[in-house]
């Protein structure tokens, strides 16, 4: 007789009732690890979570590689960013099927963490810093890798990573601080369309802390992702992040104490020690054993982790997709596919009439990256590449150069030679001179190509050998700084290991700790390739210089980049060729936002690392064959001098992010040129109920059929709190031919306009007028209306204040009020301040203090300023442990009415919780 969990005809939460009925408290224990354990008396097979399909399979053999997921944003085309989520979940499934245990469907994608900032290693892995657009992109990528099937997932999406995660550096032991506002206004929302609509059916959390507390042990993920999730919800560990709980956080003393926490907090897998699921699952039942965990603990866990098996079908009879094979792989569909998403995701940045090219019949194709594709950490195994200088040779006479400089290196004992079977360096008098191209990657730094082997130098071990086909790899071996020494010489320093290059007494090159004994090394350039560049590029009819980062140096997972400055040898090759020949365009290929010294160059195009076909699409472009149609889904600054600290989450006080910058970018937000020109008119607003309405026509005003973005932004021009300058509100992608005009729409539901109140902790519409924008970018904005909301007027607050919940602030950190949840706020230095806005004290005659610090402090509350307004009641704190909080009464001065207030922190190192105004009104 067919148990009741095998039968399709049953609903799925009474199948993965009966199931879990069904298993032992062992069988339920070996559930909660990424590798989960057979229970063959039951015929459950073996099932892992975790595959990387970011844009394509990765990591698993060749497969179609997309453009990278920057890249596929700036299409602005959701329907795109679905298909190629459609594409990729196929090879993902023709994977599985041929090999179960190797690709499993529990995808770990899309990212939504908004890009904050530029400077982040992972840019390239997230869509915008505009939250709304990455929720759509999100959303959409995620629906592709899920499949059509209402009841039947094609494969499991999880979304990554929860929560505030854009940095890498000691991304482990880092807080995030964020502002109850910042939360709920730019981190939340990203996450929500693809949990809500149930296209995304797992979570998993980030590395870092927030507000002093583990992501990985947040209450949101059950009081606000499980609660947006029509269904169960999966949530699984990042790699090895459960044992940081105890080791680099410090978190809690023992493990079981960290892993009962992570149950009861939403965790329902863990990715430990990879396929050695033994010590995490004896962790978990010593604190079953402790009383630390309860069995109902670990069932809720297990049923979230059963219930994607049983939406993939897994207990199924059969499935939809049961047919799809490994044809499917890197198939002329799919290869079409990604041509045509490489296509529609460049963004022409600057053009003086340059482009597109016509009657051109000869091309120099100049730079490191002309005639190279990269890979980047999450991208598949490229099955072929069509480079810039292929894609353009197939239309027109090319002649290229890589533009890097070929040197020689010299020590005193002699020169430094590649061995010509790919080991090691060494150096000395009988050694033949070698020579080296040099590659600048910028962040300071460089990769060195032996010329004898075309192989790059690496370290294997401690010694240097020349067996490289690049920088590569999890731990990239390929990469060195130049340390200037005496006499015009300069020491290399091995980025990855920190260590400097030596000799040993056989001359072979080999690292060495200490830095008195580098390598003195005397660089000569034997060929320069800003000249070499120059030449060529005098004798073309164009010159088309490529140029942009290496996806795995100068940032990536594990390295923030201090820069945004494109790669200074790179910069100079763009000033020699736009000098020999003006008619030069800069193709820039990157994972974010970079600078460039030369603003003369007649044409700027940018995409991000665009997959297999890039020299395809490349040349379409700038042929003409199709309008550049990408458009920005980042501000582009002028220098990383014009951001916050890297690790300063709040956007708001920051001024950071096209909301909130008031400088003038290089490109806005947005922004993308067209091969011609566009017309706004006619832009109308209305409030029809909940709704508003707007609409303008468009005209294509050009020769040329061109697509252009039409950008609907709001701006609410009074409000008790600071609003954004503008938000992007909606969006629509139009075709145009020449001529040809098209009436936009837009539809908003005013609730959207709501802002999150921290008087009243929830969302809030305001009473206020509101400026609506349309335009072709957040700063190009072509007609604007103005209409009026009826909504609340914010009423003073009063009685209890939660200190986390503050108007503005100075020199606090944001921390966890208790280790299960809240948040308070710390002071960091004497003097440090948090500000309620319009606190009615009618009637209040006392104030209770909820506040704690290890070495004791004082609190005062002053009246309209923190320094010079007068004293209306001081809190001594006393000492206590970091938990530990006093609750201590003062009497407050006579100050009937309403008015600002600072609580000022007069010690560094005290926590504050909580201030009643209430206790004696």
């Amino acid at each position: 007789m067919q148990e009741p969990f095998r039968d399709p005809a049953i609903p799925i939460s009474d199948r993965i009732d009966d199931l879990v009925r069904r298993l032992t408290l062992e069988e339920k224990v070996g559930l909660l690890h990424q590798y989960q354990a057979p229970v063959e008396r039951l015929g459950l097979g073996a099932f892992r979570t975790g595959t990387e399909a970011l844009h394509g399979l990765a990591w698993l053999g060749p497969a179609t590689v997309f453009p990278q997921a920057v890249g596929l944003a700036s299409t602005w085309d959701p329907d795109l960013v679905r298909r190629v989520g459609e594409a990729t979940s196929d090879e993902v499934l023709a994977f599985h099927h041929k090999d179960p245990a190797g690709a499993g469907r529990n995808v770990w994608a899309p990212v939504v963490n908004p890009l904050r900032d530029p400077r982040w290693g992972r840019n390239e892995e997230g869509y915008s810093e505009d939250p709304w657009l990455t929720g759509v992109m999100g959303a959409a990528y995620a629906r592709g890798l899920r499949g059509s099937a209402p009841e039947i997932l094609k494969n499991a999406p999880t979304l990554k990573h929860f929560l505030a995660y854009n940095n890498e550096t000691d991304r482990c032991t880092t807080s995030s601080n964020l502002p109850p506002r910042v939360l709920r206004e730019y981190e939340l929302p990203a996450f929500r369309p693809a949990i809500e609509e149930g296209v995304a059916v797992a979570v998993m959390p980030s590395y870092n802390l927030v507000n002093g507390r583990p992501a990985h042990l947040s209450p949101l993920i059950g009081e606000v992702l499980r609660a947006w999730a029509p269904d169960d919800l999966l949530v699984v560990s990042d790699a090895y992040a459960p044992g940081n709980l105890t080791a680099l956080q410090g978190y809690h003393d023992t493990l079981p104490e960290a892993y009962a926490h992570a149950i009861k907090a939403g965790l329902d897998s863990f990715t430990q020690d990879d396929d050695r699921s033994e010590a995490t699952l004896g962790h978990l039942r010593d604190a079953l054993s402790r009383g630390l965990l309860a069995e109902e603990d670990v069932d809720r866990a297990v049923r979230h982790a059963l219930s994607i098996r049983f939406r993939l079908g897994e207990f199924d009879p059969a499935t939809p997709y049961d047919d799809i094979s490994d044809t499917v792989v890197n198939c002329p569909q799919h290869q079409a596919l990604a041509r045509e998403a490489a296509r529609r995701s460049f963004v022409l940045l600057r053009n003086d009439g340059l482009l597109p090219l016509d009657g051109v019949t000869k091309v120099a194709v100049i730079g490191q990256l002309g005639d190279a594709l990269l890979e980047d950490w999450y991208s598949g195994t490229l099955p072929y590449a069509v480079t810039a200088r292929q894609g353009l040779g197939e239309r027109c006479e090319t002649v290229f150069c890589e533009a890097v400089d070929r040197v020689t290196l010299t020590a005193e004992a002699g020169p430094v030679a590649a061995d010509p079977a790919g080991g090691p360096l060494s150096v000395g008098p009988g050694s033949d001179s070698g020579e080296f191209d040099l590659f600048d990657w910028g962040g300071g730094a460089y990769a060195l190509r032996a010329v004898a082997t075309g192989r790059f130098v690496s370290v294997d071990g401690v010694t240097l050998v020349n067996d490289q086909p690049g920088p590569n790899g999890w731990e990239v071996r390929q990469t060195f700084r130049m340390e200037e020494r005496p006499r015009g010489t300069l020491a290399l320093r091995h980025i990855s290991t920190g260590c400097y290059v030596g000799a040993g007494d056989d001359g072979v090159l080999r690292l060495v700790d200490d830095a008195d004994q580098a390598l003195w090394l005397a660089m000569d350039v034997v060929r320069s390739g800003t000249d070499q560049a120059a030449r060529l590029a005098a004798a073309a009819d164009v010159a088309v210089v490529v140029v942009g980062d290496h996806p795995l140096v100068n940032g990536r997972e594990t390295e923030d980049r201090m820069t945004l400055a494109l790669a200074p040898g790179q910069d100079a090759v763009v000033r020699a060729v736009r000098k020999a020949n003006p008619r030069t365009v800069m193709v820039i290929t990157s994972g974010y936002p970079l600078t460039w010294t030369d603003d003369e160059v007649p044409a700027v195009l940018w995409s991000a690392h665009g997959g297999q076909e890039y020299g395809h699409a490349l040349a379409e472009v700038l042929f003409g064959d199709a309008d550049p149609e990408g458009r920005l889904t980042q501000t582009w600054y002028r220098s990383e001098q014009e951001l916050p600290d890297l690790l300063d989450y709040d956007i708001i006080a920051s001024d950071a992010t096209y909301l909130y910058f008031r400088g003038v970018p290089l490109h806005p937000f947005g922004h993308g040129l067209s091969y011609t020109t566009f017309e706004y008119a006619d832009l109308r607003v209305q409030l029809d109920g909940d709704l508003v309405r707007a609409q303008a026509t468009v005209t294509n005003t050009g020769p040329r059929p061109g697509v252009e973005v039409v950008q609907f932004y709001t701006h609410q021009q009074r409000s008790r709190v600071k609003q954004p300058l503008r938000r992007l509100r909606g969006f629509e992608k139009v075709r145009l031919a020449p001529g040809e005009s098209r009436t936009v729409t837009l539809s908003l539901p005013v609730p959207e306009l709501a802002f999150w109140d921290v008087t009243r902790s929830r969302f809030v519409v305001e009473s206020a007028p509101h400026q609506l924008m349309v335009g072709r970018s957040a700063t190009d904005l072509r007609l604007s209306a103005r209409f009026e909301v009826d909504g609340e007027t914010v009423p003073p607050q009063s009685g209890l204040l939660r200190a986390a919940a503050h108007d503005e602030y100075d020199a606090i950190t944001f921390v966890d009020e208790t280790k299960v949840d809240g948040d308070a706020v710390r002071s960091d230095a004497e003097g440090a301040w948090i500000l309620f806005r319009r606190v009615d004290l009618s009637g209040a005659t006392t104030c209770v203090a909820t506040a704690g610090s290890t070495e004791g402090g004082m609190i005062t509350i002053r009246r309209g300023d923190p320094l010079y307004g007068p004293a209306l009641a001081t809190f001594p704190v006393p000492r206590s442990d970091r938990y530990a909080y006093h609750a201590i009464t003062a009497a407050l001065a006579d100050a009937d009415g309403v008015h600002d207030l600072y609580a000022v922190f007069e010690n560094d190192g005290v926590t504050l919780a909580r201030l009643d105004f209430g206790a004696g009104a």
